[in-house]
């Protein structure tokens, strides 16, 4: 008695051999995936181009005029150069000219950066890390506080604080530029919405469970999670800093404490008074070595800027 093979165990087909009676064997090939279509648009392109030269003309245009003298200037085409290069002679003229004056409005707002915006950015870090990761009675009036001032601009309160300040005997010092500059509402906001994302919440319990206190967490744990957002809002402390021209025109009065941009506004200012020396080709330098710490310091920071930017926008 042989065994017979149940019909659910066959055995696997092999494909056909051409013209055998089982039919030729049929291959079915995937779906070509269409082409990618160019993105290229003419018209974003030319948006950009102009803005390019929008945002680099006026750098060109300066760093050419640098290199002129008084007569230069006025001879010369703006966007070429003069046949008297003279951009050391002008350096050397900057920091020598009225005794060194430049120099003494540089260390002033190296001063008022470090001092200012530093501050601020701690002030903002602490606070905002504070606000993000703490509850307490009043958090959601203290948001509503943050928001509005944020919403008021920097002039409104310029001449209430000159009052606030000449009461307090304060005008006329670098106090009136430096308190002023240690509240970045906008720093703060900033600080308080990427400390939400940045530090999670499950990280601080384990450091209470663990017996941390609260500073050791902030330092230790929170603060390298908060660096990016803290180089982002030191960026624009600074460099909000750095261009305060209205409140440095109306607290000092000594040009010993004259910040940069308030120097090189009263050596313009020379050419139209009775009697001024007309320096235009030593206000265009002092200004070229004016920008050149900014652009440093967004070419060196600019990655920890963008990370902090694009910090909470996308959740896992």
């Amino acid at each position: 008695m042989t065994a017979t093979t149940p019909a659910t165990a066959r055995e696997p087909r092999t494909p056909a051999r051409a013209g055998s009676s089982a039919g030729p064997l049929v291959i079915r090939r995937g779906r070509r995936r269409p082409p990618r279509r160019n993105r290229r648009s003419v018209t974003l392109t030319v948006m950009s181009a102009i803005m390019l030269v929008y945002t680099l003309l006026p750098l060109v245009w300066l760093a050419i005029n640098a290199t002129k003298t008084q007569q230069g200037l006025l001879r010369s085409f703006g966007l070429w150069f003069d046949a008297d290069f003279a951009l050391f002679r002008n350096l050397a003229d900057t920091f020598t000219y009225d005794d060194g004056v430049f120099t003494r409005w540089l260390l002033n707002t190296l001063l008022y950066v470090v001092v200012g915006a530093g501050g601020a950015t701690l002030l903002a870090t602490v606070a905002g890390y504070g606000l993000a990761k703490f509850d307490f009675p009043g958090k959601k009036a203290v948001f509503a506080i943050v928001i509005g001032a944020v919403a008021v601009p920097g002039t409104a309160l310029a001449v209430p604080t000159f009052l606030m300040f000449s009461t307090m005997g304060l005008t006329n010092t670098p106090w009136a530029i430096i308190i002023p500059s240690l509240i970045s509402p906008f720093g703060l906001y900033l600080m308080w919405t990427y400390a939400t994302d940045a530090v999670p919440d499950e990280i601080l319990e384990s450091a209470r469970v663990d017996g941390a206190r609260e500073f050791q967490t902030f330092f230790r744990i929170s603060l390298p999670l908060l660096a990016p957002g803290v180089v982002t809002v030191l960026l624009f402390t600074v460099v909000a800093t750095w261009n305060n021209y209205f409140l440095p025109l109306i607290m000092l009065k000594d040009p010993a404490w004259y910040p940069l941009r308030l120097g090189l506004d009263s050596w313009n200012d020379q050419a139209s008074t009775a009697g001024g020396e007309a320096i235009f080709n030593l206000v265009i330098t002092g200004s070229l070595l004016t920008i050149l710490p900014l652009i440093a310091a967004f070419l060196l920071l600019q990655r920890y800027w963008q990370s902090g930017l694009a910090a909470g926008s996308v959740k896992e």
